[in-house]
């Protein structure tokens, strides 16, 4: 494993030294997104603190993550009774074929 670097990184006027194994540049992506989480949020709610606004983006990237979870879990599930469905037409066009 490669040896943690301490990455520092801005969000929201912040700054905060991230101990990472992760690449740089990866670690700046995450802060970079989430700081526009939290600008989409400063929209909605503009009366908010930075702490709200780190919550309410932190509610807003966790509820993407769950359907984009959940969507992935339908698609595997549903490619899998597929397979199997096309799995016994293949067995049963071979025993015909015997």
């Amino acid at each position: 494993m490669a040896e943690p670097k301490v990455v520092l990184v801005e969000v929201y006027g912040q700054k905060y030294p991230i101990k990472t194994e992760l690449d740089p540049r990866y670690v700046e992506q995450l802060a970079t997104f989430v700081e526009s989480r939290m600008e989409l949020a400063a929209k909605s709610s503009p009366s908010s603190d930075a702490v709200g606004l780190a919550v309410l983006a932190a509610l807003n990237i966790t509820d993407e993550f769950f359907r984009t979870r959940a969507n992935l879990t339908n698609t595997s599930g549903s490619l899998t009774a597929r397979a199997e469905a096309l799995e016994k037409m293949v067995d049963q066009a071979l025993a015909l074929a015997e």
